[in-house]
């Protein structure tokens, strides 16, 4: 039987000075606290704070997911051969990601190469090339460039595995990444209030959650957080904004976990219209999900009226961008007429690159015009 200690002797205030005067490391906070704050992408950052058994807990939980799928001879092969992992992301905070990679990568004596979202490319470059990695692991937004730079021949990689974190990955860059760097990719779920939440190996069998470490519940749209593991800062039925929706594993599946099928993101990131005889309606980037348009490599949206938005179309250069507008605009309209949108004007726009947000170093799925 487990004792409980009630967690008092912490404050909001020290948190913040913590976070501010003290120099960004995996350090404890009073020697026995890891504290993570969120990105702030949704609103003013909040922190959370992990014990050690917690903590520990949770690492267990990301190295689950990094090794999913992946057979113990399989293992041994790659701890054998030497892991060298690359980890591209904000690296510059007390982000949940970079801590919990950082104490990852120690905890299986891998070597390691942190490099910052922002970053000069030409830095990039020089430090991949010495340091030669086989794993990497960061946003989908950032690995997209690294795969951009081995297409123009400015990198040489031979990659075991990509795991993707922080950001939405949706069908179209999950095949661009597969396709550019030869490797499995792992689209791992978290979050700052529960940096182990789930993995996804293949987007059709959909995000695996861990029952064992979360319960999540949706409710009326909205999904509640209970986290099983973390007890100095409890959470119970703690509401997020991601949307999903769940649904049982299947009998013939050998994980026994709940899926999250559907949506996967903010519902901040939500596209609203108005028909102008009062009727409100939204769309979700995310619903373009299936999107799987060869040679469509990322995507950003645009809302330049009530009525109208664009996509902001990033695409290889070795395809025509007159048969992509074609096939996108074929498969948005059906989306639109069955969200009872026909009345949306839609349109594509095609940009050289989509960039990361500066301040948080994530990209952003939905912009304004002001920006």
């Amino acid at each position: 039987m487990r004792d409980y200690e009630l967690v008092s002797d912490l404050k909001q205030e020290e948190l913040r000075r913590f976070d501010l005067e003290e120099t960004t490391d995996r350090r404890p906070f009073k020697g026995k606290y890891h504290v993570v704050h969120s990105s702030g992408s949704t609103g003013k950052p909040s922190y959370f704070i992990y014990d050690e058994s917690a903590w520990n807990t949770m690492l267990l939980g990301i190295i689950r997911a990094a090794l999913w799928n992946m057979s113990m001879p399989q293992i041994l092969k790659l701890l054998f051969k030497g892991v060298r992992i690359v980890y591209i992301a904000a690296t510059d905070g007390r982000y949940g990601g970079a801590m919990a990679v950082g104490d990852g990568i120690d905890g299986i004596h891998a070597h390691s190469l942190y490099l910052d979202i922002k970053t000069p490319l030409s830095k990039w470059i020089r430090q991949i090339n010495e340091f030669r990695p086989n794993v990497i692991i960061g946003y989908p937004s950032a690995i997209k460039i690294l795969g951009e730079l081995i297409e123009k021949g400015d990198i040489q990689l031979n990659i075991f595995r990509v795991i993707s974190c922080g950001e939405p990955l949706g069908a179209s860059l999950r095949h661009y990444l597969e396709k550019i760097f030869q490797a499995e990719v792992i689209n791992f779920y978290g979050a700052s209030e529960s940096l182990a939440l789930g993995v996804e190996s293949n987007s059709k069998e959909g995000m695996i959650l861990f029952d064992d470490m979360n319960v999540i519940e949706v409710h009326k749209g909205n999904m509640y957080l209970t986290c099983l593991y973390n007890f100095a800062q409890p959470l119970i039925r703690y509401c997020l904004t991601d949307s999903l929706t769940l649904q049982k594993a299947d009998s013939k599946s050998i994980c026994p976990f709940t899926r999250a099928v559907g949506l996967l993101g903010r519902n901040e990131d939500i596209l609203w219209f108005d028909d102008g005889n009062g009727n409100h309606e939204f769309l979700h980037p995310l619903a373009i999900e299936g999107f799987c348009v060869e040679g469509l490599q990322d995507y950003q949206f645009l809302q330049i009226g009530k009525d109208a938005f664009e996509m902001l179309a990033e695409v290889s250069k070795t395809v025509s961008q007159s048969k992509i507008q074609k096939e996108i605009l074929q498969q948005m309209k059906r989306i639109l007429e069955e969200k009872k949108l026909s009345y949306v004007q839609f349109y594509v726009r095609f940009v050289d690159e989509i960039l990361p947000d500066m301040n948080t170093g994530k990209k952003r799925l939905i912009v304004t015009q002001a920006e």
